[in-house]
């Protein structure tokens, strides 16, 4: 078993930044991909970032270039950086842990909210 504790979300302003954190403890194996899926509402969860155990990345077309994923495997956690906000990255955003077996674990989810 994978638990997930997420922090960081919240409101702010379009063209803001914010850092969400997400630290997994439990049976942690490497390698491994840990990463950010969001859900709007209305609207079904997609992929934000993803970063393997090795650090390679993976980025969602909408974020390249304002996102950052990084994580720091000491600590077994993952921070997503998101600077220019916008109103259409409002979202609950999920921390996801994949195993080397392919099994998924989420986190419960933290509200980030860009007002224009």
């Amino acid at each position: 078993q994978v638990q997930l504790d997420e922090s960081g979300g919240g409101l702010v302003q379009a063209g803001g930044s914010l850092r969400l954190s997400c630290a997994a403890s439990g049976s942690i194996l490497s390698p491994n991909t840990m990463g950010w899926y969001r859900q709007a509402p209305g609207k079904q969860r997609e992929l934000v970032a993803t970063i393997t155990s090795g650090l390679r990345t993976n980025y969602a077309d909408s974020v390249k270039g304002r996102f950052t994923v990084s994580r720091d495997n000491a600590k077994n956690t993952v921070y997503l950086q998101m600077n220019s906000l916008k109103p259409e990255d409002t979202a609950v955003y999920y921390c996801n842990f994949r195993s080397s077996y392919g099994f998924d674990y989420w986190g419960k989810g933290t509200l980030v909210t860009v007002s224009s």
